[in-house]
């Protein structure tokens, strides 16, 4: 009798491990058929001829608070290597680079509350300007004016900040509170391109010290607010994802990733830029974008910003979840806040190439310590190639990647995936946007003291 329960247990064990074995197997076949169509935005790259291009795109200068000369600002980053630059100060649109750079008296009594200066700000002389866009002194590499450059809004402090360029908006507008709508509907209106800087200035998530709590369902109205935004206006880029030195935006890259994943169903990508926001020749060069480009114009630049051929860059990381998995990832401790080596070379993407037959995706880069593939918010595999089909139970709408060594960070734009699984709805639903009250309120009042005020 108790030979023949034995018997049955054994049969009973051997049948469920086949089934678990079975179902194991028919998983992962369903897992490596599904099939993918991959959005590539490096696609356009001719990486055998094309170059890589340094763009500082936010910078300040006595023009508005900054604490350096607008013509020091200029010579500063030709020196460091820089390919182009924005200027790009508060309310004050960047007309030119030479003689006494434009000031607006309208916002003077504003700016004078910010600026570490009375001085006036004085740009380069007709001679110096010809040296700097003809590459003097850099064996021929010039550094180009990126027109137009302004961070609008500038009596809201940090809030609403909005940079673009390429077209002439915003010159002595005081903007307002919440407001992004208006200078990025404006923007999208003259075909310029604009992008929402340091986001979590405005959020408050800067002040999250544990990554966990920044951006949960507390923060559903801010979130939903630039998802609406960026869904409605194609020419406003995305967001800054890493500024100065990552203290306000430590939280902006979870940021990204619930944009991407309500904003890419609807039919468009979220770029990211780094940037320095420098205030100060110091400042200078703790963040930038890499514009892979077949040459340095300022045509191209645009193009390179509406199309997502670049990657945002930064010496800094100040989000210790992230700080923990790259640790782990590169062998040693980075610490809680990091800072690049100095005296390293920054990673180099030197190609990437995207594979539908095979559903991988493959960076090739140099001085990288290590490559790690981001989906829906989480680090899925680490490694310079990423074959789909094994995380086809992981990835949604798109996969980013993060290429990181001792001199720097780059972040990747966004691969779009489109499969069965994918999620197909995406957006706000019943969505209002209180800056849009707050701007009409400011609009009556200001038509209402115009007299006054002339």
């Amino acid at each position: 009798m108790q030979k023949n329960v034995f018997k049955k247990s054994m049969a009973l064990m051997l049948c469920l491990t086949l089934l678990v074995t079975a179902f194991s197997f028919v998983g992962t076949a369903l897992s490596a058929d599904v099939e993918f169509k991959i959005t590539n935005p490096y696609e356009t790259v001719d990486w055998e001829s094309w170059d890589n291009f340094r763009l500082s795109l936010h910078n300040h200068s006595w023009v508005s608070d900054g604490r350096d000369n607008f013509k020091d600002m200029v010579e500063r980053h030709y020196e460091l290597g820089y390919d182009a630059l924005a200027m790009t100060d508060h309310g004050t649109v960047d007309y030119g680079w030479i003689g006494e750079v434009n000031r607006v008296d309208l916002l003077e009594t504003v700016l004078a509350l910010k600026r570490k200066s009375s001085e006036k700000p004085y740009g380069l002389t007709p001679e110096r300007y010809e040296e700097i866009t003809t590459g003097v002194g850099r064996n021929g590499r010039p550094m180009i004016r990126i027109p137009y450059g302004i961070e609008q809004n500038p009596t809201s402090l940090n809030n609403a900040h909005v940079n673009s360029w390429f077209v002439d908006y915003g010159n002595a507008i005081l903007g307002g509170t919440s407001d992004y709508e208006t200078p990025i509907k404006e923007v999208n209106k003259l075909g310029g391109v604009s992008v929402i800087n340091h986001p979590g200035e405005y959020t408050g998530a800067k002040k999250e010290n544990n990554p966990d709590k920044a951006y949960d369902s507390s923060y559903a109205y801010k979130i939903d607010k630039f998802a609406n935004l960026l869904i409605k206006y194609h020419t406003c880029i995305g967001i800054d994802v890493n500024s100065k030195n990552d203290g306000r935006t430590k939280n902006d890259r979870k940021l990204w990733d619930i944009l991407l994943q309500k904003v890419v169903p609807t039919g468009r990508n979220v770029f990211a830029i780094g940037s320095s926001d420098a205030h100060s020749l110091s400042a200078i060069d703790t963040g930038w974008v890499i514009a892979v480009m077949p040459e340095n114009t300022v045509e191209n630049i645009k193009t390179a910003l509406l199309t997502g051929t670049f990657f945002a860059g930064s010496r800094h990381i100040k989000n210790s979840k992230e700080l923990a998995i790259l640790s782990a990832e590169v062998g040693r401790d980075l610490g809680k806040e990091w800072e690049a080596n100095p005296e390293a070379p920054e990673p180099v993407v030197t190609g990437i190439f995207v594979d539908e037959a095979e559903d991988t995706i493959r960076i090739e880069a140099v001085n990288a310590e290590t490559i790690h593939w981001i989906a829906d918010g989480k680090v899925i595999a680490v490694g310079n190639e990423i074959d789909l089909d094994d995380y086809a139970d992981q990835v949604g709408c798109y996969v980013r990647a993060e290429i990181f060594g001792d001199g720097g960070i780059l972040y990747s734009q966004p691969f779009i995936l489109e499969h069965d699984n994918a999620p197909k709805e995406g957006g706000v639903k019943g969505f209002f946007d209180f800056g849009n009250l707050l701007a009409m309120i400011r609009k009556f009042i200001l038509t209402l003291f115009a007299p006054i005020i002339k």
